[in-house]
């Protein structure tokens, strides 16, 4: 079996040569995406011996995260182990993410920090993390613990069919979606982390954020007759409700109530362009899958 495993890296200086080394203890074939750091993070992965891409510029997680896909279904690597590089991720952990795909018990397995109780994760992370760990469940009807963990092992058929295409930090989530639509087994494994010195570089507030919208727009992008359609029929009925109800004032009274007025034509409006919108979106998205 050959493992790959796959370390974003964004001016990691500090840890990545380190890291790389511990690592050659699991395989030799390491893959470090240096997302245009300004510091010495490439050059020290390559002293290491890791296989190093490099960005020009800094294009962010999920970039990363694509270009190690990609390398490794070049590479041809069996299994593929993506790794953090700021420290937080432990060695001694890396054989228990891999057992159940040498079990032939899973597709992808993830690192979940909330399966033990984890007292090192803050609890504003915490709320983040299953916030959008429920929003995925709700979508996959999984009951995954930690959605967002980075430290995932994928089989050699997940790492040829779900490239991911996202740029951001949504790329977690965006993985599970497409392994969700092709019927690859998810399952999760405990693990410890550690948040000392609070080595994460993003804002938990935009982080959070932007994985929401990440994962609305891959959701309305799966089902849009769903995501824009449903509502739409809901603020055409409203909006119809109302507008007759304003002919029926003004038939009674020649009165024209002027909020209840504006509340029937903006919803009608808003229906009608949801509507449309699923329409053309379905379209789209139909004619796309086709020509793959």
């Amino acid at each position: 079996m050959k493992i790959a495993i796959g370390i974003p890296a964004f001016n990691e200086e500090q840890n990545i040569e380190k890291i790389v080394l511990q690592l050659q203890s699991i395989t030799n074939t390491i893959i470090v995406c240096n997302d245009g750091s300004t510091d010495l993070t490439s050059s020290l992965a390559k002293k290491s011996g890791a296989f190093v891409i490099n960005h020009s510029k800094n294009l962010g997680y999920g970039a990363s995260i694509k270009s190690i896909f990609v390398k490794a279904k070049e590479i041809g690597c069996d299994v593929l182990i993506t790794f953090d590089a700021d420290g937080q991720h432990r060695i001694e952990d890396i054989p228990t993410v891999l057992q159940p795909l040498k079990d032939k018990k899973a597709d992808i397995v993830i690192g979940s920090r909330f399966l033990d109780e984890n007292k090192e994760v803050p609890g504003y992370r915490k709320i983040g993390i299953k916030a959008i760990t429920k929003l995925t469940n709700a979508y996959t009807g999984k009951e995954l613990t930690d959605s967002q963990s980075g430290f995932r092992a994928y089989t050699k058929e997940v790492i040829e069919k779900c490239i991911p295409s996202d740029s951001g930090m949504g790329v977690s989530t965006e993985i599970l979606i497409k392994a969700y639509r092709s019927n690859f087994k998810i399952v999760e494994v405990p693990i410890v982390i550690s948040y000392e010195g609070d080595t994460s570089t993003h804002n938990p507030v935009s982080h959070g954020v932007g994985v929401m919208l990440s994962t609305l727009k891959f959701i309305s992008i799966d089902h849009p007759l769903k995501f824009y359609g449903i509502p739409g029929i809901g603020f055409l009925t409203i909006g119809l409700f109302f507008i007759l109800w304003t002919i029926q004032v003004f038939a009674e009274s020649r009165e024209i109530i002027t909020n209840i007025a504006l509340i029937g034509v903006s919803s009608t409006i808003l229906g009608i362009i949801l509507l449309m919108t699923s329409i053309m979106l379905f379209s789209i998205v139909t004619v796309v899958r086709e020509r793959k």
